[in-house]
């Protein structure tokens, strides 16, 4: 879709909530989640497997910096020790090989380009404290912390990261915000020279931080869904252009919620459709995801419904689940839809069919590695299991210090982030755990690194 062809007249109004029309109208306070994080938790250990297989179960003290190097600044970090095994690349893809540098991409899945990308981060919500925190995946340290709102507020829960490596944040009390990853990108704003960026745990003033690329107010009291689309890949100026991101929003128990499209660039809305029959819950739609084609799938807390909006059309499906428990949700990169709940299940788009696990898994987020035939890994209290996707047993299962948001790095780590201070990787091979505490109020459960879209996409970010 190119951008110079936006649609107009929108299907749907976004006038939901009339008199608050771009204004925060009120918070919605994050739901009472049980899947809890464990503070006392280890920081780098090595456990041995437990045998599940076949189972069913430049910066100163404020934080600024003017370019150069991501240093850690004021973060509070914990055992950010290697494992010492290497990648696993069973995304597969191969970040940082020689001869897939900018304009050398190798090939991945139909034929598209594939790159390796020069950084990796993950983008964990702290709720509770209106910031999004930036972590890197390699030293597991925080590089990076930002308002995600004017007013400090907004309660954000979802992240999304695009195939250019930059992050989209949605906040649960209305309002979606875009931020650089690479200080390079940034532009000057605030009037001081160089570019003034939080590069540690603490975030800067709204008006004076520069790597935030832009934010669009929204009237919605509830808005959790953010999922970037894959946009098109430029050979001339090696990079991504033309990306579009989805979210989703409702006011009040309605059986209703508008699925909008965005403009990448600027944070404009670029369509809207709103979807009837939904569950009137006071959630709306609770998590989404993208296709290979860039189609959104969204889904609800209760698993009652899972919908597509197609991004060519704007049209719409919606399919009652055959269990309605739900919560985390994804695309894999076989094309298969997961909701995720002490039963996960597994929708097959081309042959409009479900299946399921039997049961006791207890999975709140989940994530799906790149590789043909291989795990889904789910979020379960003190564990992650990893189960395969196409019998659907649970094949690994890992201790972690808590665990709910499930995410997985572009060296094939598995990420957890729990429902309260800390995310953790964990080595899929050996099980070892390197953990960061100092999130606050965490609540994270969507592609937080951006390796989902990398993986239905068959590419990886130029990021």
């Amino acid at each position: 879709m190119e951008k110079n062809l936006k649609r107009s007249g929108l299907r749907g109004s976004l006038l939901l909530g009339a008199p608050c029309l771009l204004l925060a109208c009120g918070s919605v306070e994050p739901p009472a989640d049980t899947a809890g994080g464990d503070s006392s938790g280890i920081l780098t250990q090595g456990v041995p497997s437990t045998g599940a297989e076949g189972t069913a179960d430049g910066s100163g003290a404020d934080g600024s910096q003017s370019g150069g190097s991501n240093p850690t600044g004021g973060s509070q970090t914990s055992g950010a020790e290697e494992s010492g095994d290497g990648p696993k690349f069973d995304l597969g893809i191969q970040p940082d090989l020689p001869g897939q540098g900018a304009c050398e991409p190798g090939v991945g899945k139909g034929g598209k380009k594939v790159e390796g990308p020069d950084f990796s981060y993950l983008w964990a919500a702290n709720s509770s404290e209106g910031t999004i925190t930036k972590i890197d995946t390699e030293t597991v340290t925080e590089v990076g912390r930002f308002q995600v709102r004017p007013d400090g507020a907004g309660s954000p829960s979802r992240t999304s990261v695009s195939l250019s490596g930059n992050v989209a944040v949605a906040s649960r009390s209305g309002g979606v915000t875009k931020f650089y990853a690479a200080i390079e990108d940034c532009v000057e704003s605030n009037g001081t020279p160089g570019i003034q960026t939080s590069m540690n745990n603490a975030a800067l003033p709204w008006d004076q931080e520069e790597c935030r690329a832009w934010h669009t107010p929204f009237a919605y009291t509830t808005q959790r869904p953010v999922a970037w689309a894959q946009g098109e890949w430029n050979d001339v100026t090696c990079e991504w252009e033309n990306e579009l991101l989805w979210t989703a929003g409702r006011n009040g128990s309605v059986a209703q919620a508008d699925v909008i499209l965005m403009d990448g660039d600027d944070g404009t809305v670029v369509d809207m459709v709103t979807i009837d029959g939904l569950n009137p819950d006071q959630y709306g739609i609770y998590g989404a995801a993208v296709d290979s084609e860039g189609n959104f799938w969204g889904s609800q807390l209760s698993g009652a419904r899972l919908v597509k909006v197609n991004m060519a059309d704007m049209s719409t499906q919606v399919w009652t689940p055959p269990s309605l428990g739900g919560y985390g949700m994804t695309v894999d990169v076989d094309g298969y839809v997961w909701i995720c709940a002490s039963t996960i299940q597994r929708y097959d788009p081309a042959t409009d069919t479900w299946a399921a696990t039997a049961g006791g898994i207890g999975s709140a987020g989940c994530m799906a590695d790149g590789a043909d035939g291989g795990l889904l890994w789910a979020a379960s209290g003190g564990f992650i299991r990893g189960v395969n996707r196409e019998t659907l047993l649970v094949e690994q299962e890992w201790p972690v210090p808590g665990s709910y948001g499930v995410s997985i790095d572009f060296a094939g780590n598995v990420w957890a982030v729990a429902f309260g201070d800390g995310a953790h990787r964990v080595d899929p091979v050996t099980g070892t755990v390197t953990s960061y505490y100092g999130l606050v109020g965490a609540y994270t459960y969507s592609d937080m690194t951006g390796a989902a879209l990398s993986s239905v996409s068959g590419t990886a970010p130029t990021g």
